[in-house]
């Protein structure tokens, strides 16, 4: 007797091209399905929008950064100038900001950076060294040319047969159950 120990995790389904992936997402989100993602090997413009999907708070966390940045550099400059060890130099006052204006604008810019590149690393859960869809032959082509839709396990509404069949009437071309040992 041989049992398969494989545990469901979701379902793919393929698409033919970018407009039928934007119109099955928009099926998806007002069918109500919440757990869903859309892959594709290029950005399509008004996806996010499509997935019912808010936006992105990586904006609001690196300008928070860049303020802070910007401030504490301004700060640490006139302390230094002014309290620390304070000298007139050609009679200009003890913090003549104008000369400090460059120093300040590369640190905002590099603090901006890093908190760009770790925001996005922790708001999209990166790395993931491993996802179950890569146990799929047919998702290798999210790379080169498909599109397609993964639907969580997770999801609320997820049924592997009505979800099967909801897939499939929204036009997947091929719908595979993706399961992990």
């Amino acid at each position: 007797m041989n049992q398969s120990t494989a545990k469901t995790t979701g379902m793919l389904a393929a698409f033919e091209s970018p407009a039928a992936l934007m119109r099955a997402a928009e099926k998806m989100r007002d069918a109500g399905y919440t757990h869903f993602d859309c892959h594709s090997p290029f950005p399509i413009h008004g996806m996010d929008r499509a997935m019912g999907l808010k936006r992105s708070p990586l904006g609001f966390i690196v300008g928070a950064v860049a303020f802070c940045a910007l401030s504490g550099a301004s700060l640490m400059m006139w302390w230094m100038t002014t309290v620390d060890y304070p000298l007139v130099i050609s009679g200009k006052p003890y913090f003549s900001f104008q000369a400090y204006v460059p120093v300040a604008f590369a640190i905002t810019i590099l603090c901006s950076a890093v908190a760009a590149l770790f925001g996005m690393l922790i708001l999209n859960r990166l790395p993931q060294l491993f996802h179950p869809l890569f146990e799929s032959e047919r998702f290798a082509k999210v790379t080169d040319d498909g599109f397609f839709i993964s639907v969580a396990a997770q999801d609320p509404k997820f049924d592997i047969y009505a979800t099967r069949q909801f897939l499939e009437s929204i036009g997947s071309s091929h719908t595979e159950v993706v399961e992990v040992e």
